[in-house]
């Protein structure tokens, strides 16, 4: 869809033709108290000064719009320049193409109860946290980071082999992860067979999380934080968590950003897929290797109560945070 540029009244269409200096005039009678033709080095800019405000002031109003779009809106102004100058241009005004980064929809339910949380947890002392078992699931695949990855590349040269990334029907196989952690450091990883179901969560719990609360001293009244997978809150593993006498600490749907476990999650794909593991075994021995240094444990943690402040300060609103 073209951005009907020709509906602008201030500036006006005439004003953005490269060929009506009327723009540049006004401008150099300011700065400079003269209309002459100035000094200056190489090739004249076919954008205009009111043409380039025009730019920054559509994808300011639409992120979305592309430089493709864009030209094809200067070229019904008879401004006529290639997409590399109009990218050119919004960089020079400090605007620059990124990746966008994804959040999930935050219903009004939803950011209403993040709000009350992060208010409701905000004062707790530092030690409450420390006494705080963090645990998830994720998916690691075989080659590499779900990501859109970027190339510095000629024109024509999209297919030679070194401007290529390869890619590998169903992405060559994944294993699925549970991991802990607490401020005092991670508990180690167990690698999932099958569908992670009540069941095999239950077993997993069984089996990890009374050592590692021993062996991360956790002191008396420990805390267990999950999400609220289905495996999580289905009646058996509910019923599970109080004949063990576990305190869960109640979560909130559509909020991985108050969950530090994700960026653990992060660091460690992110991790592997530097090391270039290329089967299932090595994958796992990679995994292992480069789960969770203490550091960055006690770090996440010791810095909780920021997460916090940050969604009060958006109001609760999912999406709107930096983590």
């Amino acid at each position: 869809m073209l951005i009907r540029l020709e509906k602008v009244t201030k500036p006006s269409l005439k004003s953005l033709d490269s060929t009506n200096p009327q723009s540049d005039s006004v401008y150099k009678r300011r700065k400079f108290k003269t209309i002459v033709t100035l000094p200056r080095s190489g090739r004249p800019t076919k954008i205009t000064l009111t043409a380039r405000r025009v730019i920054v002031g559509e994808v300011t109003k639409d992120p979305r719009v592309t430089s493709k779009q864009l030209k094809a809106s200067l070229t019904l102004a008879n401004v006529h320049v290639h997409e590399s100058t109009i990218r050119r241009t919004l960089n020079n005004n400090g605007v620059h193409g990124r990746v966008a980064r994804r959040k999930p929809p935050c219903s009004k339910k939803n950011i209403a109860a993040r709000l009350q949380f992060a208010k409701d947890h905000v004062d707790k002392p530092e030690g409450y946290w420390k006494n705080v078992l963090w645990m998830d699931e994720t998916k690691i695949e075989l080659f590499g980071l779900n990501e859109k990855r970027y190339v510095w590349r000629k024109e024509n040269t999209a297919f030679q082999h070194k401007n290529l990334i390869p890619s590998v029907k169903h992405g060559g196989g994944s294993i699925m992860v549970w991991g802990c952690y607490a401020a005092s450091g991670p508990g180690r990883l167990a690698f999932i067979d099958g569908t992670m179901n009540s069941k095999l969560y239950q077993r997993i719990l069984k089996e990890n999380v009374r050592t590692f609360v021993h062996e991360l001293n956790l002191k008396r009244r420990w805390v267990l934080q999950q999400d609220n997978g289905p495996k999580h809150t289905s009646r058996s593993t509910k019923e599970w968590l109080r004949k063990n006498k576990v305190n869960v600490l109640e979560w909130l749907s559509q909020s991985p950003d108050l969950n530090p476990i994700e960026m653990l999650w992060k660091d460690l794909k992110r991790a592997v897929n530097v090391r270039k593991p290329i089967n299932i075994p090595e994958l796992k021995l990679f995994c292992t290797e480069e789960w969770a240094p203490p550091s960055r444990c006690a770090g996440l943690i010791n810095s909780y109560q920021k997460r916090l402040v940050v969604v009060i300060a958006a109001k609760g609103g999912g999406g709107h945070t930096r983590y």
